[in-house]
Formats: C-alpha cells, sequence, structure tokens
C-alpha cells in the first residue's frame, strides 16, 4: 500500500487560483462533495471546511442554485476542493434532471471524489423523504458510494446549549434516532462529525476539522487511495434509457388519461341512460298506479250500482234516489 499524505493538519489555509492546481499529483488532491437537503446547512459548512467565506449561505440574498467549487491548500501541501451540490435532496427533481446534475458534478470533480459529505442537522428529524433521496442518490452513484460517505450533523451551538454531544443525542429516548438514520450510520461505519458553523472560535473550529479530515484520511486508506469514480459513459447510457423509458412512460400516462377519460365518457353515458331509465319507470308507475286506482274506482261503481239493483229487485216498490 503506498504511502498517502495526511490531511488532518489543520490551521490557516490559503485561498489559491485556478491555475495552481494544474500540475498536482492526485495524490496531493482531496475532493469533497457535499450533499443534503437544503437548508440543513451544506454552503455553511463547506465555509467551515475551507475557513473562509466561499459559497453563499442561505441569510445570503440568494442560495446555490448551481454546482460551486471551493479550494484551500492546507499547510502539508494538500490542495482541498469542496463542491458545493444544489438540492439533489429535492423529490420534486424528475430522475432525468438529477442524472444531469450529477453528471455535471462528476464533471466538476474531474471524475474523482475522495468523500461525499453528507450534510444533516441536530434541528430537526431525519426525515423519510431524506433517506429516500439518499437511496436515489445511491442507485445511481452505485453501492460504493457508501465506501465514501461522512455524516457532517450541523447544529453544534445548539447541543453545546444543552450540555449535549452528538452520541448523546443520537441515543437520548426523546429524540429516538430513526432507524434508517440508524441503518445509514451502521453503513457508513459511524463516520460522523458535529459542526458548529456559528462559532467564531478558533479551538473549536480546528477541532471540528481535525476529526473531519481524520475521517477523510480513514475513507481514503480504506479506499486504498483510490477516489471514487463513476463510469461517464455508463452515466451518459443510463440517462438516455432513463429519457427513454420516461418517453414510454409518458405514452402509457398519454393512453392511461385517454382510456379513462373513454371510460368516465362511458360511464356518464351509463349514468345518465339509468337516470332516463330511471325517470321512465317513474313515469310508468305513475300511470299504472292512476290506471290501477281508475279500475278500482269503476269497480267500486259497478259493485255499487249491483247492489242497488239487487235491493230494487226485492222490494219493488221501493223508491231508490239515485
Amino acid at each position: 500500500m503506498r504511502t498517502l499524505p495526511q490531511s488532518n493538519t489543520v490551521g490557516e489555509v490559503i485561498k489559491i487560483d485556478d491555475d495552481l492546481d494544474q500540475n498536482l499529483p492526485h495524490s496531493a488532491v482531496r475532493t469533497l462533495v457535499l450533499i443534503g437537503k437544503t437548508g440543513n446547512g451544506k454552503s455553511a459548512t463547506g465555509n467551515s471546511i475551507l475557513r473562509r467565506k466561499v459559497f453563499k449561505t442561505k441569510a445570503s440574498s440568494c442560495v446555490t442554485s448551481c454546482y460551486e467549487l471551493g479550494k484551500a491548500k492546507l499547510p502539508n501541501g494538500v490542495l482541498l476542493k469542496v463542491i458545493d451540490t444544489p438540492g439533489l435532496f429535492d423529490l420534486q427533481l424528475e430522475p432525468g434532471s438529477i442524472l444531469k446534475e450529477i453528471s455535471q458534478c462528476m464533471e466538476l470533480a474531474k471524475n474523482e471524489v475522495h468523500a461525499f459529505i453528507l450534510v444533516l442537522t441536530i434541528r430537526s428529524r431525519f426525515s423519510r423523504e431524506e433517506a429516500a433521496s439518499f437511496e436515489i442518490l445511491k442507485s445511481i452513484f452505485g453501492v460504493k458510494m457508501i465506501n465514501y460517505l461522512i455524516i457532517v450533523f450541523t447544529g453544534g451551538d445548539e447541543l453545546e446549549e444543552n450540555n449535549e454531544s452528538l452520541e448523546d443525542y443520537l441515543g437520548h429516548k426523546t429524540h429516538n434516532c430513526p432507524e434508517p438514520l440508524q441503518d445509514l450510520l451502521h453503513s457508513c461505519g459511524n463516520r460522523m462529525v458535529l459542526f458548529d458553523n456559528k462559532t467564531k472560535d478558533e479551538t473549536k473550529q480546528a477541532v471540528q476539522l481535525k476529526k473531519l479530515f481524520s475521517l477523510l484520511d480513514t475513507v481514503i486508506i480504506f479506499n486504498e487511495g483510490q477516489p471514487y469514480k463513476r463510469d461517464l459513459l455508463a452515466l451518459a447510457g443510463l440517462q438516455v434509457e432513463l429519457k427513454s423509458t420516461m418517453q414510454r412512460e409518458r405514452v402509457l400516462e398519454k393512453e392511461l388519461a385517454e382510456e379513462q377519460a373513454a371510460r368516465s365518457y362511458a360511464e356518464k353515458n351509463a349514468q345518465m341512460l339509468l337516470a332516463e331509465m330511471k325517470k321512465e319507470r317513474k313515469i310508468a308507475e305513475k300511470r299504472a298506479q292512476v290506471a290501477q286506482e281508475n279500475a278500482l274506482k269503476q269497480i267500486r261503481q259497478l259493485q255499487l250500482e249491483m247492489s242497488r239493483r239487487k235491493m230494487s229487485e226485492r222490494e219493488p216498490g221501493l223508491c231508490i234516489i239515485l
């Protein structure tokens, strides 16, 4: 196993220009990709990692709507590249849009990612939507993505106010760590770190960065120095296949809509016919009732007339007033 430069030396980072990393060897570069739900603090975490404000945060006039790349050089000569992503966790995005954005992300990373940083927040529970979004990303990036995963929890200032550690928070009965999050933490070897992106305390900043870079070294060693790579041709093929699938789905949806419209029209006609039949039946029933009443009335009149005739025959002199 070849020796890898360690990145856990934390100190002042140096702003660099884009052309300074052109001829650096791969072993001297660390590329991190920030993923997570909008509002969890991805941009602020990226700024904390780079130790300077590179990415726009939620408090700014606008938030991340496209991929952004920030760079910094560590004192040990390692070039740190951090990519901030838009809302890949947005379930409203079509799969085709997600694939397109992932392709852009890998292009920006030069198809080499040393760690995916999943940014969660202790200010809200890990939702089913986040779990579903991560599963979608994992299905696209592949299961091996887990081998490169580090989880950063933001909101360290809030836990500090409550005198809680991250382990206390995740294990506390009142918080009841959701099972999907437990599974996710277990699958990535519990590689997690708590960040306070609001702190101005340089010592605290250094400590949380040292923990993150230590986890990054663990990921690199676990993967034998090989960064995550995605077969871009396969990704493009997947995008074409997905586009074709979506077109077929649209055709099926159209056919289904037409079938439902036809069924609805037929049902409407059937209902109208049934209503008309019910109306005619009521009219027929009313006529039958009137006819029956008239027949009964005629029968009563005949019975009365026959009764009078019989009485007249028995008493010939009886005057019957009709």
